[in-house]
Formats: C-alpha cells, structure tokens, sequence
C-alpha cells in the first residue's frame, strides 16, 4: 500500500507557471516527426512552417533552416545540433518575461 508520504515524493520538481503558453514548438517535437536520414530540402518541405522556441524567441523552421549549410543530416541529433548552432541553447522567454 501507498502512504501519503510516497505521493508528494513523486510531485514534479518544478511547478509549471499558469501564464500564457510558449508560441512555437520545442525543437525535439519538430524532429520527432521526421524520419532520419533527411535531406535539408526535405526538411523544409515537411516542417518548414513550423515554429520552433528558441531562446530569443519563436522562429520558424524554414528561416532557421536558410542559415544552416549541412545538406543531408543522417541522424536526429547531427540536425539539432546544426538547428542549436544557429539559435543557440539557452531558457525560451515566456511571455511573463
């Protein structure tokens, strides 16, 4: 049997605000509706209208896209890593920011 105690141990660490929802999508959202390898063009094609968070706010795909030159990405990770090398990696401003 469960006790109470058990319970609040397994609350989340972090409490999640009730402000406005972040526009855009996460960046692993994005690349888990591709299938790997991918071509850049292909991409684009399927995703480029998506909006991504990225920490100086949503930017869509296709803009971001233009800015990276690797033209075939045979895993997930090589196409976050190019997409994170544009935008960078850091907290997504909230609009409470």
């Amino acid at each position: 049997m469960a006790d109470d105690d058990s319970e609040e141990e397994e609350a989340p660490a972090v409490e999640l605000g009730e402000g406005e929802p972040v526009e855009g999508a996460p960046l692993a959202r994005v690349a888990s509706r591709l299938n790997w390898g991918a071509a850049h063009s292909d991409i684009v094609e399927r995703e480029g209208d998506s909006t991504v968070r990225t920490p100086d706010g949503p930017r869509d795909l296709a803009d971001v896209m233009g800015e990276v030159d690797t033209p075939y990405f045979e895993t997930r990770q090589e196409f976050t890593e190019a997409v994170r090398e544009v935008v960078g990696t850091g907290p997504i401003p909230t609009a409470d920011e």
